[in-house]
Parts: structure tokens; sequence; C-alpha cells
């Protein structure tokens, strides 16, 4: 008797195994198609395709900016018109820096500055471009590359980082001027720039956007440029600064509608 319980239990565990391996080997794909439910198509009707620019044609996203310059913020609206190509407007502001500054930090304080740095500068371009998504039919749907490109005008706001007093027997003395008071202070330069970039959006929620983008800026304005350093021995300006442009990674978050 309990040589044949056993053999039951036997072949009931086989029996349990063998259908586990069948619906395995039924929900296996090869590709990366979406799966069909048995109830989601008629006779006649095409399957929906998810990638399709009419399911989620606008997006619009909050993109974080990183550079050698520091940090900025930006937003951007996105209308896609094929399932690879899209267009887009971007506004950004972020800090630019004179590349031959040097900052230095008080070790008794803990304040940092900058000796001879005479102007703060934000950048904030204007951005038109277009978006085209590449190997579309060769790449998995959580992994969406594309590359670039935009134009238009830039907003180059000169703010003062430090003020000259004059003492009154003739020897004049600099001083830091704070952030948010040298904001009041400031005054904007128009020009105009460009950029070209390559990146990519991951996950498979589409309605959810993430993303990053590497972008090269070309931001540059006329003339001689802007006064961006001084001589600390006699306080002439010592050097100015024309290219506002770099090199700058893009973190995208946003939503798609």
């Amino acid at each position: 008797m309990v040589h044949r319980n056993g053999l039951r239990l036997l072949c009931a565990v086989v029996l349990v195994l063998a259908a586990s391996f069948t619906a395995l080997s039924q929900t296996n794909r090869t590709g990366w198609e979406p799966i069909q439910g048995p109830d989601t198509l008629r006779a006649g009707q095409e399957p929906v395709d998810p990638t399709s620019p009419g399911l989620y044609p606008n997006v619009w996203s909050i993109d974080i900016l990183i550079s050698n310059d520091g940090f900025g913020l930006g937003g951007s609206y996105r209308r896609s018109f094929t399932q690879d190509l899209s267009g887009f407007v971007s506004l950004s502001v972020s800090e630019s820096k004179d590349e031959r500054e040097f900052e230095y930090i008080d070790p008794y304080y803990g304040v940092s500055y900058t000796p001879g740095k005479l102007n703060r500068f934000l950048v904030m371009p204007l951005m038109v471009g277009v978006q085209l998504r590449l190997f579309r039919e060769d790449i998995v749907d959580t992994f969406r590359p594309y590359i670039n490109a935009g134009a238009g005008p830039a907003m180059i706001y000169q703010m003062p980082y430090v003020e000259f007093i004059d003492r009154g027997d003739g020897v004049k003395t600099e001083e830091q001027v704070e952030f948010f008071k040298s904001i009041g202070r400031g005054h904007p330069q128009y020009t105009a720039g460009g950029f070209i970039g390559f990146g990519s959006n991951f996950g498979t929620e589409r309605s959810n956007i993430f993303g990053v983008n590497f972008r090269y800026y070309m931001t540059y304005v006329f003339g001689e440029g802007l006064p961006s350093l001084y001589d600390v021995r006699t306080g002439n300006v010592s050097a100015t600064k024309k290219s506002f442009g770099g090199f700058v990674i893009s973190l995208n978050i946003g939503m798609a509608l």
C-alpha cells in the first residue's frame, strides 16, 4: 500500500511539472512584440502599436542640467510627428563661468571665493529643434536612443560678483556681492546659439518619461565679449568671455499625454 501511494504521488508531481513546462513554453517570446490576449483582437482588426505617436503625442518634461560650470534647470515640450521623428521647444537657465577662474575655500570660515572674478553669468537659451529616434526595429523598446539638434535665441544675464568701494583716501577695496542681491544689479545681453546631442529614454512605461541627453551647446556673444575677470592689483578688466556654450548632461523627467 505504501509503495502504491508513493507511486501515485510521484506520478502527480511529474504531471504538475509537465504542465508547468508546457505553460512556460507557450508564454516565451522570441521577439519584443507585445503579448496579445485572446480577446484583444478581432477578425480583420490591426494590432495596436505601443510605439505609435498617436498614443502619447505630447511630452512635457523637466530638465536637470549638469556641466563643468555647475547645475541648471529647464523645461521642454515635445510633439511626435511619426514613430521616429518629433519636434521640441525647450527653455533652460544655467550658470556659466570663465574657464580661467579658480575657486578657493577659506579653511577657517568655510567660505568660497574666486580671486579676480568680476561678473557672474546666467545663460538662458530658448531652443527649437528636432529629435530622431534610432534603431527602433533593432533595439529593445526599454532603451530608445535618439539624436537631436536645436537652435534659437539666447540671453546672457550679467551680474556683478564684486563691487569696488572707495574708502575716501583714493584706495578702493572690493567686496563680494551676495548672489540674490547681484540679480537685481544685473543686465541682459542677447545673442543666438544652438546645440547637437544624443541620448536615450528608458523604461517600459510610456506615460512616464525618464531619459538622459548629452549635448554640446554653441553660444557666442558678438564683439569683444563680456568682462569676466579683473586684475586684483589695479582693478582693471583683465579678461572677457565670448563663448557661453560647452558640454552639458541633461536628465529628463516628464510625462506623456
